[in-house]
């Protein structure tokens, strides 16, 4: 699922996250013959973006250049909603007859579209692909199900804490070293001027506290004999959960206003100019330099539980995967490697934003690029994934998460209760 929207932020969902998350779709029928035909049409399934224009030239750039050393072959791309994806997909799984040949999607769908038997295990091919080797691993692993590589990784998505220079330096406050920290220097800066949020955070906004969760020694959910079952009850996961939570508050971010706060609507607020700091994407660089806090902002990785360590981020992303009922399989290949080489994930960044898949190429753009450094060092930190289970869709469609931090920063409930009742959704999700 993808976690993340260039040049918005991702409700993720992803982003993590947009975000974007649904109900994994199923397949009723046969995933169909694939073949290996060498002429013909290439149907290519694109996520539309708010602001297209920069995607579709580059894309359209690398279909100029694949259908002029591929004679006879035709490449239609179709841009397809996010938000109408679980359907498309969902047909497309059902009628191999309409499926695409090449298909973008999130990785936090992987397991689930695994599932249905109807993808390509690109496993092989990565390994054969002269630029394969230069992929992050870790970011690999967000493309595997059962062992299985599913999709060529297009691109990622690293979240890490934007704050404003001009009010930490009229404030005389330097960049949070610990997530404690963190909390405090948001109180600081709310009581100082309470016309900001001292880090504007979301209820909604999952995969920000993530990093909080994992940072303590959580874990959303273990596996045991291929079966998942949740850990979010864990007195690490509490701590973890239990500190994001408290950022909700009426001395930080009321939950008034705070508490229905998704990925997005997080990150307008910085950009607004309403807030001190938040946790933002890479891909959220361009809405912060069109907003209020243009040229008054500075972008670090998000502290650790510990001085000097960095929180494990989630790794959001896209990916480009096959359809196994392709009649071009061989092409298809071809064709999503082109859109994955170094040469189109240095234009996609320079278009979009993406954060490059292909370590050189997040090296050589980081040198170059300044203000990409902190998401790459966030990147060799190490992240982590959600669980690599056909269920995370429906647990991320349910709001299973989200309704525990809201319920704890509310006072509603505890944060026992909360995640108490949390964990036993997640579990019958699970199948538990």
């Amino acid at each position: 699922m993808r976690i993340r929207r260039p040049l918005l932020a991702v409700s993720l969902g992803l982003s993590i996250v947009t975000v974007l998350a649904a109900c994994a779709p199923t397949q009723s029928g046969p995933a169909g013959a694939g073949g290996d035909e060498k002429t013909g049409t290439l149907r290519v399934w694109l996520f539309d973006e708010a602001t297209r224009a920069p995607k579709e030239a580059t894309v359209s750039e690398a279909v100029a250049e694949f259908k002029a050393s591929h004679p006879g072959v035709e490449v239609d791309v179709q841009w397809i909603p996010v938000e109408g994806r679980a359907d498309r997909f969902s047909g497309a799984f059902n009628d191999p007859n309409n499926a695409p040949d090449v298909a973008e999607f999130g990785n936090t769908d992987v397991a689930a579209y695994a599932k249905t038997g109807a993808l390509a295990d690109l496993s092989g091919d990565l390994k054969s692909w002269k630029e394969g080797a230069d992929l992050v691993p870790s970011v690999v692993d967000t493309a595997k199900a059962d062992g299985k590589v599913y999709g060529l990784p297009w691109f990622t998505g690293i979240r890490a804490l934007y704050y404003r220079t001009d009010v930490f330096t009229e404030l005389n406050l330097k960049p949070p070293a610990t997530l404690a920290e963190l909390a405090d220097t948001a109180r600081r800066i709310r009581a100082a001027k309470p016309d900001l949020y001292g880090i504007s955070v979301g209820g909604k906004y999952t995969y920000a506290m993530l990093p909080y969760l994992w940072a303590q020694g959580g874990e959303l959910a273990k596996q045991d004999g291929g079966k998942w079952t949740s850990s979010i009850t864990s007195p690490e996961a509490k701590a973890g959960v239990d500190a994001y939570a408290k950022l909700i508050k009426e001395d930080i971010c009321p939950p008034q206003q705070c508490g229905n706060f998704t990925g997005t609507q997080s990150v307008q607020a910085f950009a607004g100019g309403k807030a001190a700091m938040t946790i933002g994407g890479d891909f959220n660089r361009k809405a912060v330099e069109a907003g209020a806090a243009k040229g008054k902002y500075a972008v670090v990785p998000l502290p650790g539980a510990k001085p000097g360590s960095v929180a494990p981020a989630f790794a959001g992303g896209n990916l480009l995967g096959v359809f196994g009922a392709s009649k071009r399989r061989g092409l298809s290949v071809e064709f999503a490697e082109l859109l994955g080489s170094a040469k189109y994930q240095t234009k996609m960044y320079s278009a979009m934003g993406n954060l490059p898949t292909l370590a050189s190429v997040q090296q050589q753009l980081s040198a170059q690029d300044a203000s990409l450094k902190p998401f790459v060092d966030t990147l060799k930190a190490g992240t982590r994934f959600v669980p690599a289970s056909p269920a995370w869709s429906r647990i991320d469609a349910q709001n299973i998460l989200p309704t525990a931090i809201q319920q704890i920063a509310t006072g509603e409930q505890n944060v026992d209760a909360a995640l108490q009742g949390a964990a036993d959704k997640m579990n019958t999700a699970f199948g538990g």
